[in-house]
């Protein structure tokens, strides 16, 4: 079993909210908030608040029959909280040369610093994530500046 806060795939989320694949990936060209990571070959990795917002959005679209419009339109007013952003697509490459992925998911699954809260963890792991994303804007922002020079 996967902690709360681990990516998930799109078969996966597929599985959890029991909608084919296909569905997924149309939503995420409908509603901009879907924003995956994607890794190499375009394999999805859906963070806990994207499969949370495609939960609502399924329960929006299914039960409560709202279309896509609307759905889009609350989206838009607010009504639906949007996830935070997505972290860039080489935001967990590995500093190596030799091609190994460095795991998506909780950095504080281990018994590493016992004691902490599940708040406190997920509150550490949205730090983290966002310190990655930030790590990889500035190295592409690093080496567009080298080709200039």
């Amino acid at each position: 079993m996967k902690s709360a806060t681990a990516y998930r795939t799109i078969s996966e989320v597929s599985t959890d909210l029991n909608v084919p694949q296909h569905v997924l990936r149309f939503w995420e060209t409908k509603f901009p908030q879907i924003r995956p990571l994607k890794r190499g070959g375009g394999r999805r990795y859906y963070r806990p608040e994207d499969v949370e917002l495609l939960r609502r959005i399924q329960v929006l679209l299914y039960e409560d029959r709202y279309t896509i419009k609307g759905v889009q339109r609350l989206l838009k007013e607010g009504r639906i909280s949007d996830p935070p952003p997505p972290l860039p697509e080489d935001a967990d490459e590995p500093d190596s040369e030799d091609g190994e992925e460095m795991a998506l998911g909780d950095p504080l699954d281990g018994d590493d610093m016992p004691g902490l809260s599940d708040d406190l963890r997920q509150e550490i792991t949205l730090v983290v994530d966002e310190l990655r994303s930030l790590r990889s804007v500035l190295s592409r922002l690093s080496e567009k500046s080298d080709k200039k020079t």
